[in-house]
């Protein structure tokens, strides 16, 4: 996937039979038991993070709906650029 079509943290999603919404609040994230790298890391919404069980990995292609667009401004403009870069040298 092209990290410049990375959705900005605070977009709420609905995946692929998927029941209940997701927002996002994290991009790039690892599992730290499997070592799998996924796109983004969401909690329910609107309930948010209720501990451990509540956080989901997934990846941008399991996306069905986009919801809710997050906010984007300069600076996460340049956190994207960045990125991109990091994973070009990769």
């Amino acid at each position: 996937m092209n990290i410049h079509e990375l959705l900005p943290i605070g977009s709420v999603v609905l995946l692929e039979g998927g029941q209940k919404r997701l927002m996002i609040y994290g991009v790039k994230q690892t599992d730290v038991e499997t070592k799998e790298e996924y796109d983004y890391i969401g909690v329910i919404y609107p309930e948010g993070n209720m501990g451990k069980g509540t956080q989901f990995l997934f990846n941008h292609a399991q996306i069905s709906e986009v919801v809710f667009r997050g906010f984007s401004d300069e600076e996460r403009e340049n956190f994207i650029n960045n990125l991109a870069d990091y994973y070009a040298q990769k």
